[in-house]
């Protein structure tokens, strides 16, 4: 119990080996681009507002729950993007709030048609852990006596390529490895906020020319530790296996967005890989500029028995300056 419990926290980990991937997961991460990528800031060519919500293995008590509130516009040029987002995630007794804000340059190719920007970021985290929520075999394991509160401050970077039919990302929004170690009762306690990468990208593929069906394959890759910072004789492999999402969707009419997912890991070319989740998820876009949608998770492990697969559920508002604006934008949604 000691051991799955501290692999799922968003920042402490103890001397026990363990692999853990500590950044939120979305099925509709296309939808949340900016969480993870600080160059998508301005993307749309206008301001955008995205409030999203994800219960992960609902049912489940203590399963992450999480929340997000993005904000980003062009400046007058259209060559900075700036922008802000605010993250709240729960994960058994711990709680995690960030606040970060983004900035983007973009330089512009083939008359404008293509783009490619580069961004960073800036952030402050609040991790709190309330360990009297939980009810313990050993009340005087030290790892739950460690400090309940940490500020975090932390800085992104990321570089996004996007044209009318092609989009690809990659980022560390996270750069600093904020560690923690700590004596208690003889035992040595460490924590570390392990460094993330991101990729992500993706194909669009009208069928006709008046864009009445689009189809739109993408996918994202994240790691954890990369580089191996955290592999020592105390800590073990605190990195994660390297999980991917694939995503084929539909675009309707540029209203009705339907699409499913697969979700996987693994661990090296010659390690274990695992099924995590089938997805399906559903988005629809209103001419007022507001956005709505759904996603649900089924889960392929052995936490479906307990659990009752994951949800998300989103809503959105795009102030389109422009009329024409709002259309090819909706593709990088």
């Amino acid at each position: 119990m000691r051991k799955l419990l501290l692999i799922g926290l968003v920042f402490f980990i103890t001397i026990t080996s363990g692999q853990a991937q500590q950044d939120p997961m979305f099925t509709k991460y296309m939808f949340n681009t900016l969480i993870f990528n600080p160059a998508y800031a301005g993307s749309k060519e206008h301001m955008s507002v995205t409030l999203l919500h994800r219960d992960q293995w609902w049912g489940l008590d203590g399963g992450p729950t999480t929340q997000t509130l993005t904000i980003h516009s062009p400046m007058k040029g259209n060559r900075v993007g700036i922008g802000g987002s605010l993250l709240h995630d729960d994960i058994g007794p711990t709680k995690e709030i960030k606040l970060s804000g983004y900035y983007s340059y973009r330089i512009s190719f083939n008359d404008g048609k293509s783009k490619l920007s580069f961004g960073l970021s800036a952030s402050v985290s609040n991790w709190q852990a309330d360990f009297s929520e939980l009810v313990l075999d050993n009340l005087a394991d030290p790892a739950f006596t460690a400090p309940q509160q940490e500020w975090l401050p932390n800085a992104g970077v990321g570089i996004f390529y996007y044209n009318p039919h092609f989009y690809l990302g990659l980022s560390v929004p996270s750069v600093l490895n904020n560690t923690f170690e700590e004596n208690k009762g003889g035992t040595t306690l460490q924590a570390a906020q392990v460094r993330h990468y991101y990729l992500g990208g993706g194909l669009i593929l009208p069928f006709d020319a008046a864009n009445t069906i689009v189809f739109k394959p993408s996918f994202l890759i994240k790691n954890s530790n990369l580089f191996g910072e955290f592999q020592d004789d105390a800590m073990g492999n605190v990195g994660a296996p390297t999980e991917f999402d694939i995503d084929l969707s539909l675009l309707f009419y540029e209203a009705l967005w339907v699409g499913a997912s697969f979700r996987s890991a693994f661990e090296g070319f010659n390690g274990d890989s695992s099924f995590d989740s089938a997805d399906i998820w559903v988005a629809y876009f209103l001419r007022n500029g507001f956005r709505v949608g759904a996603a649900f998770d089924y889960t392929l492990t052995e936490l479906q028995r307990p659990a009752q697969g994951s949800f998300e559920v989103i809503l959105g508002y795009e102030f389109s300056y422009k009329e024409s604006a709002i259309l090819t934008p909706r593709y990088f949604f």
